[in-house]
């Protein structure tokens, strides 16, 4: 332990912001006022006492002396090396500071005592321990520093009091932490305190440069992927100079790419992260050309690119009936679509929830109508781009939602590919023929198009191949489908169904003359001054040539007229121009093949015997007129019960049990022989025995058929019906009721007799139908027998045919 001794009187040296300790030796600038008085006064003291000046170096931190001074002795008085006076001086031990005194010279002089910091020999084992540590870790900071010379001389110290006053040498301590090792007297304290500095230094040191090198380490990555990425370009460019390809003829730059395109946000994500993936494979790796494959689908994608919309509503009217007659059903619905669209657009609600406001419609009808070329003038009468996917056939599910990108060939879905031919985000897309889609072991396509045709879903549409979202939201989808039972029931409920049933014939000389024709001439090679088709024979053309829902074979009646007259023209047979009227179609295109019934020589109608009747139905291609034949089996064949024919579903087979179960409870009540019903057969046919048949809206068909055959009466030439019958004789509702109402019209039918809970049904009939039709409704079939059964002859016995 130290102990204090010895008195001394010294002169002052202060020593602002500096700190001298035992052992070291520094040279002052004698140029200083306060340095040189106290160099002189120790220097004049000197000379009455042996050895050399002495004076108290004495720390002065901000005007405040401290309490602890070093005894220094000053070695030589001469030049610095800038040639300034200056003086070395030596400190030699402590010297705790006491009250002031008078001395000579200028200089301040103090009385202190001199501190004893001797430390017993041996030293102790913690201290042994203490000494070596301090000086292994000034040896690393030195060796750090390259100062190897100094390590030998920290080495050589042994005693503690200058080991630990040797590391006020260290420049990285503070002037207060050189005081407080100053003011520490106990030379064992002391020297903890230094290695604890030391110990912290080094630490700090350590993390420095760790950060350091962690710094240096990314900016060496920088520089060498830098270095490296002009290399490959390098590469690249004599790549392409050895192929004979131009500069800018393939950029194979897709992150410039990537970032000059306009992305959605996560869409630029998922792309730079392929970017990166490709930038590490290596060119003969098949990854990369699955990338490269990827990235221009994504890039060639339209994803904010929006065409805007024609609101000019009468505009758009306009041009939807300049382009298609009839069908006002959907030509309203547009216009209400786009209307909204209008003041959605005016009132800032554009977007609402992330979803905009797309629309999914249902267009069911036969073939021929304008399904598929309605959706073109709908995209024309919006001003909106227009692509048309076929999904007739389509069995496999990836056709629907793409597939996965880790097969050989892997494409994107329909839907996508749709969107990226239009070039626009939000086009008119037609999913033409939805009712044709299939479903076998690949998945069912149809169920994919759940998500796609859903409003509340589509806004966020996932294609397996490109996994990132796509907005469908603002797409208007057009479904075509000939009949509304073959959609799924899930899909049919997430579109608006617009029924298109048929035309009349009135629409269809309208559609022939504005619209078929034209375009008929132009393809004949055929001027409209050359040759015209008078109404007359339009109306022939559509009644008795066709007979069809739509005007596609009318339109094909057509073409092969104007064919006919230009071969003629050629032939020199026929000089144009040439008006062609209804009696020049029999020479031009042979007979007609759809004669109405009414029209037929009475002997030659089917009616004219017992047990036909006239029927109505609905098929895939609209509605159609249908025949019911009946006749009884001989007795004497002893061939009883019923038998059906003609490719009969399960519910019609089921109608006629229920017709002859009604007539046989009440027979007698019609007045009808229903004893030759329990030991003959009964045979029920409708003709066209190829064609399949199912539905219940034959069962008044079959019942007037079955009391026709039985009573002898014929059933009226110019009736037809339609309506589903219960064993107490009830008329029940039936579908399809404009649909089968055109086709009698077609047919040339003037009387129909329909369920009586159908009538609301009759406000979709054109007026033009109606006029010229006589419709019953009724709700009991003893209400039909009595308006479709002829009076009987005069009392005869009926001719009842008789099945061979």
């Amino acid at each position: 332990m130290a102990s204090t001794s010895t008195p001394l009187t010294l002169p002052v040296l202060p020593l602002d912001g500096e700190v001298v300790l035992p052992g070291m030796v520094v040279p002052l600038d004698l140029s200083d006022s306060e340095v040189r008085a106290a160099v002189e006064a120790a220097q004049a003291a000197s000379r009455t006492t042996p050895g050399k000046p002495r004076v108290l170096l004495v720390p002065r931190i901000d005007g405040t002396y401290a309490n602890t001074g070093v005894l220094g002795t000053v070695e030589q008085v001469g030049r610095l090396a800038d040639g300034d006076p200056g003086a070395l001086i030596r400190g030699r031990g402590r010297v705790r500071i006491g009250a002031g005194t008078t001395g000579p010279g200028a200089a301040l002089w103090v009385e202190g005592t001199s501190v004893d910091e001797t430390v017993p020999e041996p030293l102790p084992g913690q201290v042994a321990e203490l000494v070596k540590e301090y000086k292994a870790l000034a040896t690393a900071w030195l060796r750090k520093r390259g100062a190897w010379q100094v390590v030998d001389r920290v080495q050589a110290i042994d005693d503690v009091s200058a080991l630990a006053d040797n590391s006020g040498y260290s420049p990285f301590l503070t002037t207060d932490q050189k005081v407080e090792l100053l003011e520490t007297a106990d030379p064992v304290a002391r020297l903890k305190l230094a290695t604890q500095q030391l110990r912290d230094h080094l630490a700090e040191q350590d993390v420095a440069e760790s950060i350091a090198k962690d710094v240096q380490e990314g900016v060496d990555k920088q520089q060498r992927e830098f270095l490296l990425r002009r290399q490959l370009e390098a590469v690249r460019k004599e790549l392409r100079e050895l192929n004979g390809e131009q500069e800018g003829e393939e950029s194979d730059d897709y992150r410039t790419r990537v970032e000059a395109a306009d992305l959605p946000e996560k869409v630029r994500e998922a792309a730079l992260k392929e970017v990166d993936k490709l930038e590490r494979s290596s060119d003969q790796s098949p990854e990369g050309s699955w990338i490269r494959t990827w990235l221009d689908t994504v890039l060639e994608m339209p994803w904010n690119e929006r065409t805007e919309d024609a609101y000019d509503i009468r505009g758009a009217k306009a041009v939807l009936d300049a382009e298609h007659s009839g069908l006002e059903d959907v030509k309203e619905r547009i216009t209400e679509y786009l209307a909204v669209r209008k003041r959605r657009d005016d009132r800032g609600l554009g977007v609402i929830g992330g979803r905009r406001g797309g629309a999914v419609l249902a267009l069911v009808g036969p073939p021929g109508v304008g399904k598929t070329s309605l959706g073109e003038s709908v995209a024309h009468a919006m001003g909106r781009k227009f692509v048309r996917v076929a999904l007739g056939g389509v069995r496999d599910e990836a056709e629907i939602r793409g597939h996965r990108r880790t097969y050989v060939g892997a494409l994107p879905g329909r839907v996508v590919r749709a969107i990226k031919e239009a070039g626009s985000m939000n086009p008119v897309v037609l999913l033409d023929e939805i009712d044709k889609v299939g479903s076998d072991f690949r998945g069912d396509p149809a169920a994919a198009l759940l998500e796609v045709l859903d409003p509340a879903q589509n806004h966020t549409f996932r294609d397996h191949y490109l996994e990132v979202e796509l907005d469908l939201s603002d797409v208007v989808f057009l479904a075509t489908a000939n009949v509304l039972e073959a959609i799924p029931e899930a899909l049919a409920d997430r579109m608006e169904i617009v029924r298109l049933d048929g035309y009349t014939e009135d629409e269809k000389i309208v559609i022939a003359r504005d619209h078929l024709l034209p375009r008929q001439l132009e393809r004949a090679g055929l001027d409209k001054d050359e040759v015209t088709i008078d109404e007359s024979a339009l109306r022939k053309l559509a009644g008795e040539y066709t007979r069809e829902a739509g005007v596609r074979t009318l339109e094909r009646s057509v073409a092969r007229l104007l064919r006919k007259v230009a071969a003629q023209h050629e032939l020199g047979e026929r000089k144009l121009p040439f008006t062609v009227r209804d009696e020049d179609l029999r020479d031009l295109i042979g007979r007609p093949h759809h004669v109405p019934e009414s029209a037929q020589d009475p002997a030659e109608r089917r009616t004219s015997v017992p047990g036909v009747a006239t029927g109505l139905a609905v098929t895939g291609a609209g509605g159609d007129v249908l025949y019911v034949e009946a006749s009884l089996a001989d007795p004497e064949t002893g061939a009883a019960g019923l038998t059906l024919t003609g490719q009969l579903g399960d519910v019609m087979k089921e109608s006629a049990q229920i017709a002859l179960s009604f007539l046989r409870s009440h027979g007698a009540e019609l007045e009808l022989p229903v004893a030759d019903l329990k030991d003959r057969g009964v045979h029920i046919h409708f003709p066209a025995g190829a064609v399949p048949k199912d539905g219940p809206s034959a069962g008044i068909t079959m019942t007037t058929a079955l009391a026709s055959l039985l009573s002898g009466r014929l059933v009226r030439t110019d009736v037809a019906m339609t309506g589903e019958v219960s064993l107490t004789g009830r008329v029940l509702p039936i579908g399809g009721v404009k649909q089968k109402l055109l086709a009698a019209h077609r047919a040339g039918v003037t009387t129909v007799i329909i369920p009586k809970r159908n009538e609301p049904d009759l406000d979709d009939v054109p007026a033009e139908v109606l006029d010229k039709l006589d419709v019953h409704a009724v709700t009991d079939v003893r209400q039909v027998l009595e308006l479709a059964l002829a009076p009987a002859t005069n009392g005869a016995a009926p001719e009842v045919p008789v099945a061979a």
